[in-house]
C-alpha cells in the first residue's frame, strides 16, 4: 500500500480529513490533546511543578522501522525543538540524526535501499513544508525547492523504486500527485489536479486512484479514476461522508469509510470488478482510519470511542483479533506495523504522560516500551487522569465534555475553574496529555474541555448542529459548562475564565465580546475575530475544501458576510469587560497576526486589562519549549493575577 495513515507521523497522507481536522503534528501538538481528570484523593496535597518542569517533558512523534527492523526514525524535542532520532529497538537507546535550532524537522521515513532519510520542515510555522534528503554525510538536499510549494510525502512505489509525494507548486491552491525515482531524485507528475480534488490513495499497479471531493463539511463525494481508460466512477451513489483507506494487494478491492445509513463512519469493502459493497466493520462510534499491513496479514481499525482511540488489529485470514496487553489510561494515536508483519510500533499516550512508544511481537505477544516521555523530576502520581463527563445544555441536549479536577479539590476550599474550548470548528477534546493543561490544574485550577455541538467524534447529526450557528448555540453550551462547573461544591462560581485556540480563541472573544458577564477572564490563543478576513484569506492550499468552509461558515463575498460581521468580536470589542490574554505565533497562515493586533487594540480602550504575547518565530500552535514555557508560564500569572487572586477583586470595585 503506498499511503499509510497514522496520525503520530508527520508523513501522513491525510488528505481524507477536511483542513479544520486535519492531524498534523502542529495541530497535534497544540489541539490533539484536550483532556480531563477522575477525582481522587491523597494523604499528601501534590507537589507544585514550574512551567519549566512541565516542558521538559519529551514529545516523540512518527516511528518508521528501518529495513532490518532494528531502529525506528522518530522526532522528538528534547533538544527544545523537534529534530529526528533513531531509536534502538532492542535496548531503546536514541541517537540524534539531525542538529537543527531554528526549525523543527519532522521524521519522514528511510529512503529503501540506502542509509539515507527523509526529513519535511517548514519555515517558521509557515506550513510550507518541504521534504528533504538527509545523506549519510550529514548533508541535506531539499527535494521539493520550489517557491512557496508546499510538499507531502505520500508513500513508496511497489517496487520501492520511487516515491510518491503531493505539491502544490504548479498551482497553489491544488495538490498534484508526483512519482520521484530515488536513484537520480527526478520527479514526472502522475496525476494533475485541475479540479479542486483531495488524492486519498493510489493501487498498487498505480493504475488507480481513489479521489474525494468536499461538498460541505458533511459531505464528500468518493471517486475511481483509472488512468488508462480514463474513466471515472463515483462510489458516493448516497449523500454523506466517504473518506478512502487503500487497496487489498491484489487490487481486487479497495476499502472507504462511510456514515451513509448510520450515525457514525463504518468501514466499507467494494469489489471493483462487480462494484459490490460490503460492510466490515461498525459500531457506535467512528471509524477513524483503517488499513491493511505491508502483506495484507492484519487489518488495523481505529475508533474514536468517546474522545480516545480504541485500537483493533484483525489476523485477515482468520478474522482472530490480536489480543495486545492494555496499558492503562492508554490511548492508541498511531500503529505501524512493520514489512515483515512481526512487529508493530504503538505510539500510546495517557492523560498523564505525553505518547510514549512501544513495541509489540506478533511472535511472543509482549510489548515492550521504548520511551519515558515525562520529566523524571514530575511525580506522575501528583497529576490527574481524565474523566469523561456530561452535562445538559441550555436546551436539554447532553453536551460531553472532558474534565481534570484538581487533587486538592474539597468543598472545604474553593478552587477557580476554566472552560477549555477546542479548535476548528468541528474539531474534539481528546482524552491525553496536554502540558499546560497539567500545568494549569497542578496550580489549582479545574478545567473542563467542553465539546460543545457542532464537535466532531459525536455522529453526524451532533456534528451539524453549529453549521451557520457559530457563536451563538455552541457559546451557549460553553456557558451551561460553566453553570455545570458551578453546580460542583468545592468551584468558586465567580472565578470561571475561558481558554482556547484556534476555534477555541474564536469562542473565547465571542464569549468575552457576546455574553460579557459570563467569564471572569479570557485567554484567546491565536483565535479568529474578524471571520470575514479569515475566511477571505485561508492559504490557498484550502481551496478544495473553500466551498465546504463556506457552506458551514459563511460566504465572506455574499450576504453571508452581514452575519459575519456580527459574529465576528472585533466589531463588537467596545462589550468587553473582562480582564483578556492573547497569545499569536507572527508566521501563522491560518489566523493571521492583524486578528490578534486588532482585537488587543481595541479592547485596550475600554481601560480592560489586556496582555499581548506575540512569537516572531511561531506559527499556527507553538513548537519551540522556549516559547511554550514564556507564553504558558504568563498564562498562570494572568490567571493568578486576575481569576484567582486579588486583580479580580479590584476589576470588580472598578467597573
Amino acid at each position: 500500500m503506498p499511503f499509510r495513515p497514522d496520525i503520530t507521523n508527520c508523513n501522513t497522507f491525510a488528505s481524507t480529513i477536511k483542513p479544520n481536522n486535519t492531524i498534523t503534528m502542529r495541530t497535534l501538538v497544540f489541539i490533539s490533546a484536550l483532556l480531563a481528570l477522575t477525582a481522587c484523593s491523597q494523604i499528601e496535597p501534590p507537589a507544585r511543578y514550574s512551567i519549566e518542569q512541565f516542558y521538559n517533558n519529551t514529545r516523540i512523534t512518527g516511528g518508521a522501522f528501518s529495513e532490518d527492523e532494528t531502529k525506528l526514525l522518530v522526532s522528538s524535542d528534547e533538544t527544545g525543538i523537534f529534530n529526528v532520532f533513531e531509536i534502538n529497538i532492542e535496548d531503546g537507546l536514541r541517537k540524534q540524526i539531525t542538529t537543527s535550532e531554528t526549525e523543527s524537522f519532522f521524521a519522514v521515513d528511510y529512503v529503501p535501499g540506502t542509509g539515507q532519510i527523509l526529513y519535511a520542515a517548514d519555515k517558521g510555522g509557515n506550513e510550507l513544508d518541504h521534504i528533504y534528503q538527509l545523506q549519510e554525510d550529514g548533508s541535506s538536499v531539499d527535494l521539493t525547492p520550489a517557491e512557496n510549494e508546499k510538499a507531502q510525502f505520500a508513500g513508496w512505489s511497489e517496487d520501492k523504486q520511487s516515491m510518491f509525494y503531493m505539491s502544490n507548486k504548479r498551482d497553489p491552491r491544488f495538490f498534484d500527485l508526483y512519482k520521484m525515482s530515488i536513484s537520480d531524485w527526478k520527479a514526472e507528475m502522475i496525476y494533475q489536479n485541475d479540479e479542486g480534488l483531495d488524492i486519498s490513495d493510489l493501487s498498487y499497479d498505480e493504475s488507480i486512484f481513489i479521489l474525494e471531493k468536499a461538498i460541505t463539511t458533511t459531505e464528500t463525494k468518493l471517486f475511481l479514476f483509472d488512468r488508462s481508460s480514463g474513466k471515472t466512477t463515483e462510489i458516493s451513489d448516497v449523500p454523506g461522508e466517504y473518506y478512502g483507506s487503500g487497496f487489498s494487494k491484489d487490487d481486487r478491492y479497495f476499502y472507504y469509510t462511510t456514515n451513509v445509513g448510520r450515525e457514525f463512519r463504518g468501514l466499507v469493502q467494494y469489489e471493483i470488478a462487480t462494484e459490490s459493497k460490503e460492510v466490515l466493520y461498525e459500531t457506535e462510534w467512528d471509524v477513524m482510519y483503517s488499513y491493511l499491513s505491508e502483506n495484507g496479514k492484519y487489518r488495523v481499525i481505529a475508533i474514536n470511542e468517546d474522545g480516545k482511540n480504541n485500537l483493533i488489529v484483525k489476523e485477515n485470514n482468520t478474522g482472530q483479533v490480536v489480543d495486545f496487553p492494555d496499558v492503562p489510561d492508554g490511548d492508541i494515536v498511531g500503529v505501524g506495523i512493520s514489512e515483515s508483519e512481526n512487529l508493530m510500533r504503538l505510539s500510546i499516550g495517557t492523560s498523564k504522560a505525553p505518547s510514549n512508544i512501544y513495541i509489540y511481537s506478533f511472535e511472543s505477544g509482549k510489548l515492550n516500551k521504548l520511551t519515558e516521555t515525562l520529566n523524571p523530576e514530575i511525580n506522575i502520581d501528583d497529576l490527574v487522569s481524565a474523566e469523561v463527563v456530561r452535562f445538559e445544555s441550555f436546551d436539554g441536549l447532553e453536551i460531553p465534555a472532558i474534565y481534570y479536577r484538581p487533587l486538592t479539590a474539597s468543598g472545604k476550599v474553593k478552587i477557580p475553574a476554566l472552560v477549555w474550548v477546542h479548535g476548528g470548528p468541528g474539531g474534539q477534546s481528546r482524552v491525553g496529555y496536554f502540558a499546560l493543561i497539567q500545568y494549569l490544574v497542578n496550580h489549582g485550577y479545574a478545567v473542563l474541555a467542553v465539546n460543545n455541538r457542532g464537535s466532531s467524534g459525536y455522529g453526524k447529526t451532533f456534528y451539524k448542529m453549529d453549521d451557520r450557528n457559530h457563536g451563538d448555540k455552541d457559546l451557549k453550551d460553553c456557558i451551561w459548562g460553566k453553570k455545570w462547573l458551578q453546580t460542583q461544591d468545592y468551584i468558586d462560581a465567580e472565578k470561571i475564565g475561558i481558554i482556547g485556540g484556534s476555534y477555541g480563541g474564536y469562542m473565547t472573544m465571542a464569549a468575552m465580546a457576546f455574553a460579557p458577564e459570563e467569564f471572569t477572564v479570557g485567554v484567546n490563543l491565536f483565535g479568529v475575530t474578524n471571520w470575514l478576513r479569515t475566511l477571505k484569506s485561508i492559504p490557498p492550499y484550502w481551496e478544495s475544501f473553500r466551498a465546504a468552509l463556506y457552506d458551514e461558515l459563511g460566504d465572506p463575498f455574499t450576504e453571508d458576510s452581514v452575519r459575519l460581521y456580527e459574529i465576528s468580536p472585533l466589531f463588537h470589542a467596545e462589550h468587553v469587560i473582562r480582564p483578556l490574554m492573547v497569545l499569536q505565533g507572527a508566521n501563522d497562515p491560518r489566523v493571521l497576526q492583524v486578528e490578534s493586533d486588532e482585537i488587543v487594540e481595541a479592547v485596550k480602550k475600554n481601560g480592560v486589562p489586556v496582555e499581548y504575547i506575540i512569537f516572531p518565530d511561531e506559527g499556527h500552535g507553538f513548537m519551540k519549549k522556549e516559547n511554550e514555557i514564556k507564553g504558558y508560564g504568563q498564562i498562570l500569572e494572568f490567571l493568578d493575577k486576575f481569576l484567582k487572586g486579588t486583580g479580580v477583586v479590584e476589576l470588580k470595585q472598578a467597573q
